[in-house]
């Protein structure tokens, strides 16, 4: 969640929801919706780069984690297609 803050403007509103899904535990990121756009970056590269982050971390515990964008967020599934 730290990394999420420092990325976007309205920090306050940024929210990490963990959900259990089996073996694996998913990171559902919650922020303002002027900011997923940040969160995303250029061509998913921020994005991309928090998901291999928090896998090479959950590697060294010997679990899976998997970081999404909450599905309420505008425009989210164009900018990652």
């Amino acid at each position: 969640m730290f990394l999420v803050c420092a990325l976007v403007d309205k920090s306050s509103e940024v929210r990490v929801d963990e959900r259990i899904d089996g073996d694996a535990t998913i990171l559902v990121i919650h922020a303002n919706p002027d900011d997923y756009g940040k969160i995303i970056g250029k061509s998913g590269r921020i994005i991309r780069a928090l998901r291999d982050l928090m896998k090479i971390i959950a590697a060294k515990r010997n679990i899976y984690v998997d970081v999404e964008i909450a599905e309420d967020a505008p425009a989210v599934t164009e900018a990652l297609a």
